[in-house]
């Protein structure tokens, strides 16, 4: 073979390597889905990724936690966005301007406000109205998907006296996010009353002991999901938000407290 022909066949075997590499470098990517999120659906959120990457062969990374914690990152290769309120959402795309459409962003599961106290109730708290008597030391979160949550329900019948009772017995300041709260339940065993969402308790039933709210003060807030534009040209992306409203994305949200449809 002349030195031509050599060169020839060295650029061709060159290329030909460098586009195999490309093909498989986009093939491995397209088996990796990377989700965002705040702490409080993360359980039922990495057990749905865990379930649907096992049956489809491909990598879903769950990051979640409070947004300073990963919103760089996902600047960069967000795919999906979940949310565990409205104005979570709303406050998602101003972190991560031009990511995604707000206007795509879905609700997809419920879950009820709730009474946490500690194991065995040694204050004998059995509705909202006990939590206002006097001495009761109640924590609360001012943030994060609970903005205004503890106004909306002692605010629920219009009664300004139950806000000015439950004000007495707040905490101050509010915790700024659910990870501060439950840092503070565990390390201030004075605190009698944690109020928050069902669902912490169902992931930490060794940590506190739940009762329900009572009518008329349960209030509810969803847990949301959108593609991001990048998400939205995978097809495993798109599958896996389809996933988290089947059948069976809604028995694993279920399980972990949040209400099906």
């Amino acid at each position: 073979m002349n030195l031509t022909l050599r060169f020839r066949s060295a650029v061709l075997s060159t290329l030909t390597a460098a586009f195999a590499c490309f093909g498989a470098a986009g093939a491995r990517a397209d088996d990796v889905i990377n989700v965002y999120g705040p702490g409080g659906p993360a359980p039922a959120m990495k057990e749905a990724a865990q379930a649907f990457g096992a049956a489809n062969k491909v990598t879903v990374n769950v990051v979640a936690g409070p947004t300073p914690q990963w919103v760089e990152k996902a600047k960069v290769d967000a795919d999906v966005v979940f949310s565990g309120a409205e104005n979570m959402m709303s406050d998602f795309a101003k972190a991560l301007p031009g990511a995604f459409d707000l206007k795509s962003a879905e609700p997809m599961y419920l879950r009820p406000v709730a009474i946490l106290v500690r194991p065995g109730n040694p204050k004998h708290i059995k509705g909202f109205r006990d939590v206002l008597a006097p001495g009761v030391k109640v924590l609360a979160v001012a943030g994060a998907g609970q903005n205004g949550l503890w106004e909306d329900v002692a605010g629920r019948t219009g009664e300004i006296n139950m806000l000015r009772a439950f004000r007495k017995n707040l905490l101050l300041p509010e915790a700024a996010n659910s990870a501060e709260a439950r840092k503070r339940w565990t390390e201030q065993r004075e605190i009698d009353v944690w109020l928050i969402w069902n669902i912490w308790q169902v992931s930490n039933p060794d940590l506190a002991q739940l009762v329900e709210m009572d009518e008329p003060f349960r209030i509810y807030r969803d847990t949301g999901v959108v593609l991001t534009n990048k998400g939205a040209a995978l097809p495993q992306a798109k599958a896996f938000v389809a996933f988290l409203q089947s059948p069976a994305g809604q028995a694993i949200f279920a399980k972990w407290g949040w209400k099906a449809p």
